[in-house]
């Protein structure tokens, strides 16, 4: 490769490995390393009365920071634990009379940023410091590139990198200089394996469904479009799973759950990212009153798991995930935070109301859109303790059973923390002539330019013609829900590896692996 566009740095680091190489080091050897324990293990194990328990250790991780001190050397490495201190000396490296090993490769050609494994005995410096007294050290990869500086003090990161821009396109050296980007990682997975530990244990079934979809339902939202070469037939990234797990319904299981990476071709901000998770699980023989409860039990449970109980602290709020959690309906919603009363209102009225309220809309819009509006715009951030808003104008809703009691409204509620959406439900909707009628009504909205309108899926309403039993269904925002059982300010602090812009390389050779 050519070494026109190295850093200096990159290019001396670059010498130091033909050097290595040229001594018979190897920088890169097999991956085989006898690792028998950890950084976090030996700090929490480790007394000097059990000692003898910890006379050979073996460990391996990266170099973090060096002090020389001439014959001996200090030094940190962090394994995927945490940090732990080394003391390294040079006769008990080079027990010999040739020193020369320790002076060049230790002191000149091993850097910050390079994996080392090493074998040795634990003991407790003066300064009552948990440190490996280093017997044995073997190089495992030499880094190329050095790692953005931090600086700590006593332990403390003081000065972290911070930069977006880096942090999430290098996701890979943002782990390793911000430690505590792993933890929140890490309560994703305790979020995610507590909800299936809840679903597994009354008896929901995990399942997967098609990630390309010939129609693109179950939502409003604007799909990714793709093209399948052997068909020669477009197809859709889906935007939700929840016609075929329906149809799974249909087919006669009782209670069926997916995690499901979806696909939305939609705007990015804090909240939003084109690809994301969504939870959904459907039940047969139940209703949004019930699920309402489930929610209430499945949330409380979550938030115990991850972060020891039911009050969260979200940037300067306490979020209490301990049931019950408040209900209101939307009308009464909007009707409480704007003053106006729009449950008996058409699509002329709603758009003067829009108008009085200074909300942007357009003639693509109708009735179920203005609503949603205006919630979205006048009371949606009001709702920070979790609340459910419930029974939404038929119009907003086109996959859901109407209400039992009250005209021109279906039995859906959302759930709201922290201002925003974090699950949607339904009784859903089970007959298949009134579920026709509702998707022809969102191709008319398709026809006027609403390019979230839902297609017509007809595999679907043949699926219905064969009976589905009454039943519940929702959707959680796991991103979302991570967001706040971690704290997190953007969504895409709680993905690994967020959508980000391609960057522009300055030469081709630097795209190249």
């Amino acid at each position: 490769m050519s070494t026109q566009y190295l850093s200096e740095q990159e290019k001396l680091r670059r010498e130091k490995l033909a050097e290595l190489i040229i001594m018979g080091i190897e920088p890169y050897p097999a991956p085989l390393y006898p690792v028998n324990s950890t950084s976090a293990y030996i700090k929490e194990k480790f007394t000097a009365e059990k000692k003898d328990e910890f006379a050979d250790v073996c460990l391996a991780g990266r170099i973090m920071s060096v002090r020389d001190m001439g014959k001996a050397n200090f030094a940190v490495i962090q394994d995927a634990h945490g940090k732990i201190q080394l003391y390294i000396k040079r006769d008990d490296i080079c027990p010999g009379e040739d020193k020369s090993l320790y002076d060049i490769v230790w002191k000149k050609l091993l850097d910050i940023g390079d994996i080392i494994g090493i074998r040795g005995y634990v003991f407790i410096t003066k300064t009552g410091e948990t440190s490996v007294h280093v017997k044995e050290i073997t190089l495992l990869s030499k880094s190329l590139r050095p790692l953005p500086i931090v600086k700590e003090a006593e332990g403390q990161t003081f000065d972290a990198v911070t930069d977006p821009e880096f942090r999430y396109r290098q996701r890979y050296a943002d782990l390793i200089i911000n430690p505590s980007v792993k933890d929140t990682f890490v309560k994703r997975t305790k979020l995610i394996n507590s909800i299936r530990e809840f679903l597994n244990q009354r008896n929901a079934l995990e399942v997967d469904t098609p990630v390309l979809q010939s129609i693109p339902g179950g939502a409003a939202a604007r799909p990714f479009i793709t093209h399948h070469n052997a068909l020669d037939v477009p197809f859709y990234l889906r935007i939700a799973n929840e016609l075929y797990l329906k149809r799974l319904i249909v087919g006669g299981f009782d209670w069926v759950y997916e995690f499901s990476r979806n696909f939305r071709n939609e705007g990015m901000d804090r909240t939003h990212n084109p690809e994301f998770t969504i939870l959904e699980f459907y039940v047969a023989y139940k209703d949004y009153l019930w699920m309402m409860e489930t929610t209430e039990q499945l949330l409380e449970k979550a938030a115990v798991d991850v972060t020891g109980g039911t009050d969260v602290q979200v940037g300067d709020k306490t979020i209490s995930f301990k049931a019950p959690f408040k209900r209101i309906t939307i009308f009464d919603a909007i009707k409480e935070h704007t003053g106006f009363d729009i449950s008996r209102m058409n699509e002329g009225q709603l758009r003067s109301v829009c108008k009085q309220l200074h909300i942007a809309v357009d003639e693509k819009m109708g009735k179920g859109k203005l609503i949603d509006e205006i919630f979205g715009n006048k009371c949606e951030h009001h709702y920070v303790q979790p609340t459910f808003i419930t029974d939404y104008p038929v119009e907003m809703s086109p996959l859901t059973k109407k209400h039992r009691d009250k005209q021109g409204l279906v039995e859906r509620f959302e759930l709201m923390i922290n201002g925003k959406e974090i699950a949607n439900a339904y009784s859903e909707l089970n007959d298949p002539l009134d579920q026709r009628e509702r998707f022809e009504d969102q191709v008319k909205l398709m026809q006027r330019g609403d390019e979230e309108a839902m297609f017509i899926d007809y595999d679907f309403l043949r699926a219905l013609e064969y009976g589905m039993p009454p039943t519940s269904g929702i959707g959680f925002g796991i991103d979302r829900l991570c967001m706040l059982l971690t704290s997190q300010p953007s969504i895409q602090d709680v993905l690994l590896f967020p959508q980000m812009r391609p960057e522009k390389w300055e030469n081709e050779e630097e795209q190249k692996p």
